[in-house]
């Protein structure tokens, strides 16, 4: 098995991530805290990585304050960006995405852009538009404008 605790090291000094603790499930969260006298901490919950699976979901998180919370419009668009942050970090740190790491890649979008369409996005960005595994489901969502 890989020893990803320099990587976790170096990415949470990099970045300024806290880790509020290690989950034991395949899952995570990011946020960020601020006080009043303007200090700001980010935070994430995350598996450590032990596998690329746990690594890509550690760097995902992280990925959330890298790329910033509000840098896009739509929840899901900003998920297609972390993930896609994810990867290439993995990949410029010398470890392969396994199929694995692709297939959570795809369901986790699949899920994002289907709750999107669920509570009613009228224009789905275009390079989201391959997530919609549901015929049906995107029928209705106007394509984005050709520029």
């Amino acid at each position: 098995m890989a020893d990803y605790a320099p990587i976790v090291r170096m990415i949470k000094s990099r970045h300024r991530v806290r880790v509020r603790r290690w989950r034991t499930s395949m899952s995570g969260c990011a946020w960020r805290e601020r006080y009043r006298n303007g200090r700001e901490v980010n935070w994430v919950e995350a598996p450590f990585p032990k596998t690329p699976l746990s690594l890509s979901i550690f760097l995902h998180e992280v990925g959330h304050h890298v790329i910033g919370f509000d840098r896009y419009r739509y929840r899901c668009e900003e998920e297609y960006h972390v993930w896609l942050w994810a990867l290439d970090e993995m990949r410029r740190l010398g470890v392969d995405p396994s199929d694995k790491v692709l297939d959570r890649f795809e369901r986790s979008m699949q899920y994002a852009v289907g709750k999107a369409v669920r509570r009613g996005i009228k224009r789905l960005p275009e390079p989201l538009m391959q997530f919609c595994y549901a015929a049906d489901e995107c029928t209705e969502i106007a394509m984005p404008a050709a520029a």
